[in-house]
C-alpha cells in the first residue's frame, strides 16, 4: 500500500483515533505506524489478536499495562555509563512490575486467548531488579537508609551533628547576649550553613563569621564563632551522604544498563499488548465486528453488510457491497453529494482497516480478500507548480495504478473520465474499465456518464449500483442499491437549490429524446424499486406478526400442557397413598411371617411370598407414569451447560456438564460418574420431566426396599432337644432362612443313637421350601449334621 492511498482513503485518521486508547508513549507509536499486512496469514494473527484483547477486557474489565512508561532511552543510557534519576528508576521498576503483572493474569487464561498469551511469553522477568529498586528507594524517589549501609551509617551521624548544632544554636539565642544582639530570636540557613540574624549596629559585639547582610543593611547574618567547627561538621556529613547516594544511583543504574537490553524488549512487548487493547477498546466504540479473510484467488467474495463508515459517527448511512471472482467491477452511479465517493472509500478503508488486524464496522459476516495492495484514485489533486490539470492528475493516477495492478489489487477510481470532453472520458471510461476486466483486476469506480452505466449492465463481470436519491424531497439518501444504475438527477439538485424555474425548463428541452427516455427509465426503475422495497416492508412486518402468534399459540399449548400434567399428578397422587398404605400393610405381613413368635405353616408362608411379589409389581406398575405422546417442541433450542439430558444407549438421566462443539461431544453427570459421550447419543428433557423421573425413580426404589427379616445364621444347632421340640424348631428356622434368602444351611442334630437325625431329615425331605438335602461333609460334622438347599 502506497502512502497516497492510505491518505486518500484517510487511513492516517484512523491511526489517529487509533492512538488515543492507548496507554503510553511506546504504543501510541505503533498505533500511528500500524499498517495493512501483506500475508492473509499476518492478518489473520493480528484479527486474533484483537479477538483475544476484546475478550480479556470482557473477563477483565478493568485490565491495563498498569503503570507501564517508555523507558528504552533510559534503559540505552545506562547501558551506556549514565547515572539515572530516582524517578527514572522508579519509572523502570513500575514498568517492570507491569509487565510481570500483564504475563501472569494473560497466562492464566491461555486457553482462551492464544495469540495474546503468546505475545506475553515475550514479557521476561527481572525481578531481582525490580526488587532492589524498591529496596533501595522510597515511592517519592528518596534514597533510603536501607540502600547501603555506608549511607545508614552517615546519616546517623548526620542526625547526631544536626542536633548538636540546633542545641548550641537554640543556647545562644537564649543566652543574654542573644537577646541584646540579634534581631529576631530565630535560626535560618545562608550558603548551607546555619546563621543568626545580628542588629547590624552591634555586630561588634558577636565573634563570628558574616555570611549575608539584609536589603535594608539592618541585618547582618552571622556565624556565631561557637558553631563553626559544628557547621563545618555538619557540613561535611552532608556532602558524604551526596557521594553515597550518587554511589547508591550509580550501582542501580549499572544493574538496569546490564539488563537494558531486557528491558527494551519488555516495553516493546507492552507496547504490542496495548495497541492489541486499543484495538479492542476502538472496536468496541464501533460496535465493528471481525470479519473473515479469504485469499483473492479463484472462488474469492467480497461481502460488507451494513457497512459503516468509521469517521462518520452517527451520520454515517449504513452500506451493503458484494463482489465476486464472477462480478468483480462494480460501477457506482447517482447524484452529486450523493455519497458515491463515501460509498468508494468506505470499501477501501475497511478493507485496509481488516489487513491491519482492526475489527470493521459492519454487520456479522463480513467476508474480505486479503489483497495483496489496495490502490485509489479519489478527489482532485491538480497542481499548478507542476502543471497538472484535474484531468491530467487523475490520468497520472491511473497510469501508475494500472501499472502494479493484478487479480490481487483493489482499484478504486472516482469519477472515472471527468474533467475532460464527455465524449472522449465516457470513451475513456469504458476503455479502461474492459483493460481492467480483462485482467481480473477487482474494481469499484464511480461516474456520471450513461454509456458505463450501459456497459455495466451489458459486460459480464460488471454490474451496476447508484445511490438512492429521494424524488419527493430532491434529497439524496445516501442508501447504496446494488444491481441498479441511478440517474445524476442534476436538474433536480439544481431545482432544490434554488435555480430558476424558465432556466430549467430550457435546459429540460435541450437534453436529447433518446437521453430523456434513458432518464425516463432510470426513473420507472426507481418507482419499482421503491415498490418492492415496500412490498417487503410490508412482508417482514406480517411475518414478525405471524411469529408472534406463533409464539402466543405456543405459550397457550404449552399452558394446556401443564394443567394436563398438573391433573395427572393430582390422580398419581391419589393411587401412590393408596401404594404406600399397601405397601406399609405388606411390611407390616412381612415382619410378622420373621418374627420368632409363632410359626406359619409351609403352605401358607409360599402362598404370602408368592402375594408380596405380585404387590410389589402391581404397585411399581401403579407408581411408573403412563407414557404419552409428547409434542415435539416448535422450537428446540441449543443444549446448554446444566441442562438434564436423557442418554439414548443407557436411557439414565444425567446432567450436562461440559460441551466440546468441536468434536461434537458432551460431558454428562450421571450421579457420581462422569462420561464424555457424542452429542447425537443425548436427548433434552425439561426440568419437571427430570424431576418427575427422580420421584419416580426414589418410589420404586422405596417398593423394592422392603424391611428384610432378621437372619437366623447359616446353622441350626438341635443338639440336647426332644424329638418332639424338633419340628416346630426346624420349621421356623426354615422360614426364616427362606425369607432372608438363604441358599443353604446346616442343621446339626449329632450322631448319638440316631433319632434327631431321622427326625430332622424326613422334615426335610418333605419340606416344601427344601429343593435336597445331604450328609455333612466330614470336616463340617458328618453324619452329625444335614446340609439342606432352599428351594429360592
Amino acid at each position: 500500500m502506497t502512502e497516497r492511498t492510505l491518505r486518500l482513503l484517510e487511513f492516517d485518521k484512523i491511526r489517529e483515533r487509533l492512538a488515543e486508547y492507548t496507554a503510553f508513549s511506546a504504543s501510541r507509536q505503533r498505533a500511528l505506524a500500524l499498517l495493512p499486512h501483506p500475508t492473509r496469514a499476518a492478518a489473520e494473527r493480528a484479527q486474533q489478536a484483537a479477538a483475544d484483547a476484546r475478550i480479556l477486557l470482557r473477563l477483565r474489565p478493568g485490565f491495563s499495562i498498569g503503570g507501564a512508561r517508555d523507558i528504552r532511552a533510559a534503559a540505552r543510557q545506562a547501558a551506556l555509563g549514565g547515572i539515572l534519576e530516582p524517578a527514572t528508576l522508579l519509572e523502570i521498576a513500575a514498568t517492570l512490575a507491569a509487565a510481570r503483572h500483564c504475563r501472569a493474569q494473560i497466562e492464566k487464561l491461555a486457553d482462551q486467548l492464544p495469540v495474546l498469551s503468546e505475545i506475553a511469553r515475550g514479557l521476561l522477568p527481572c525481578a531481582e531488579l525490580e526488587e532492589e529498586i524498591g529496596r533501595c528507594l522510597s515511592p517519592r524517589g528518596e534514597v533510603l537508609d536501607s540502600a547501603s549501609v555506608t549511607l545508614a551509617r552517615v546519616r546517623a551521624e548526620l542526625r547526631i551533628a544536626h542536633d548538636r548544632l540546633r542545641t548550641r544554636l537554640d543556647h545562644f539565642l537564649a543566652s543574654p547576649q542573644g537577646r541584646l544582639v540579634l534581631q529576631e530570636p530565630l535560626v535560618t540557613i545562608r550558603e548551607g550553613r546555619y546563621v543568626v540574624p545580628v542588629k547590624s549596629e552591634l555586630k561588634g559585639q558577636v565573634r563570628g563569621i558574616i555570611h549575608d547582610v539584609s536589603a535594608s543593611g539592618a541585618t547582618v547574618f552571622m556565624e556565631p564563632l561557637e558553631v563553626v567547627e559544628l557547621n563545618n561538621r555538619w557540613r561535611e556529613l552532608q556532602l558524604e551522604e551526596q557521594r553515597e547516594v550518587e554511589r547508591v544511583l550509580r550501582r542501580l543504574s549499572a544493574a538496569v544498563g546490564e539488563q537494558a537490553t531486557t528491558i527494551v524488549a519488555n516495553v516493546e512487548t507492552l507496547a504490542a499488548l496495548d495497541l492489541e487493547l486499543a484495538i479492542a477498546r476502538y472496536a468496541e466504540a464501533l460496535a465493528a465486528h471481525r470479519p473473515q479473510l479469504v485469499e483473492p484467488e479463484e472462488h474469492w467474495r467480497l461481502s460488507l453488510p451494513a457497512a459503516r463508515h468509521p469517521l462518520l459517527g452517527e451520520r454515517a448511512v449504513p452500506i451493503s457491497v458484494e463482489l465476486s471472482r464472477e462480478t468483480f467491477i462494480l460501477v457506482i452511479t447517482g447524484p452529486n453529494t450523493g455519497g458515491k465517493t463515501v460509498a468508494l472509500k468506505t470499501v477501501g478503508l475497511l478493507t485496509l482497516m481488516a489487513l491491519a488486524g482492526i475489527p470493521v464496522p459492519t454487520a456479522e459476516g463480513a467476508i474480505i480478500p486479503a489483497f495483496t495492495d489496495v490502490a485509489a484514485d479519489i478527489g482532485d489533486e491538480q497542481s499548478i507548480a507542476q502543471s497538472l490539470s484535474t484531468f491530467s492528475s487523475h490520468i497520472g493516477a491511473i497510469v501508475t495504478i494500472l501499472r502494479r495492478a493484478t487479480p490481487a489489487t483493489l482499484v478504486l477510481l472516482d469519477e472515472l473520465g471527468a474533467g475532460t470532453d464527455p465524449v472522449e472520458g465516457s470513451a475513456l471510461a469504458q476503455a479502461l474499465l474492459r483493460y481492467l476486466l480483462r485482467q481480473r483486476v477487482p474494481t469499484i469506480a464511480t461516474t456520471h456518464y450513461s454509456d458505463v452505466k450501459i456497459l455495466a449492465h451489458t459486460t459480464p463481470g460488471m454490474t451496476n449500483a447508484s445511490v438512492e436519491f429521494d424524488p419527493v424531497t430532491l434529497a439524496p439518501t445516501y442508501r447504496l442499491v446494488l444491481g441498479t444504475p441511478g440517474a445524476s438527477n442534476a436538474l433536480a439538485i439544481a431545482q432544490r437549490l434554488g435555480l430558476e424555474p424558465a432556466i430549467l425548463e430550457e435546459a429540460r428541452s435541450l437534453i436529447a429524446p433518446a437521453q430523456r427516455e434513458v432518464e425516463q427509465l432510470l426513473s420507472d426503475l426507481q418507482h419499482q424499486r421503491d415498490a418492492l422495497a415496500a412490498e417487503r416492508e410490508r412482508l417482514a412486518t406480517a411475518r414478525q406478526a405471524a411469529e408472534a402468534e406463533r409464539a402466543r399459540l405456543a405459550e397457550a399449548l404449552a399452558a394446556v400442557e401443564r394443567d394436563r400434567e398438573r391433573l395427572v399428578e393430582e390422580v398419581r397422587s391419589e393411587a401412590l397413598a393408596e401404594a404406600d398404605e399397601l405397601l406399609r400393610a405388606l411390611e407390616r405381613a412381612a415382619a410378622v411371617a420373621s418374627s420368632p413368635v409363632g410359626v406359619l405353616p409351609a403352605s401358607e408362608l409360599t402362598a404370602a411370598a408368592s402375594d408380596l411379589a405380585q404387590a410389589r409389581q402391581a404397585i411399581v406398575r401403579r407408581h411408573r407414569r403412563p407414557s404419552h405422546p409428547r409434542r415435539a417442541p416448535l422450537r428446540p433450542r441449543p443444549l446448554r451447560v446444566g441442562d438434564p439430558v436423557r442418554v439414548r444407549p443407557f436411557g439414565q438421566l444425567g446432567e450436562l456438564l461440559a460441551l466440546f462443539p468441536e468434536r461434537e461431544e458432551a460431558e454428562v453427570g450421571l450421579g457420581a460418574m462422569k462420561a464424555r459421550l457424542p452429542m447425537r447419543d443425548l436427548e433434552p428433557v425439561t426440568a419437571q420431566e427430570a424431576a418427575r423421573e427422580h420421584r419416580r425413580a426414589h418410589r420404586e426404589q422405596r417398593v423394592t426396599l422392603l424391611t428384610p427379616p432378621t437372619s437366623p445364621g447359616r446353622e441350626l444347632d438341635l443338639r440336647g432337644r426332644r424329638a418332639d421340640e424338633v419340628a416346630p424348631a426346624l420349621e421356623q428356622y426354615l422360614n426364616a432362612a427362606y425369607l432372608t434368602g438363604l441358599p443353604e444351611v446346616r442343621v446339626i442334630h449329632g450322631k448319638g443313637s440316631g433319632v434327631l437325625r431321622q427326625v430332622v431329615r424326613e422334615r426335610l425331605a418333605a419340606h416344601p421350601l427344601v429343593r435336597e438335602w445331604s450328609p455333612a461333609a466330614p470336616h463340617e460334622g458328618g453324619e452329625g449334621a444335614t446340609v439342606a438347599r432352599l428351594a429360592l
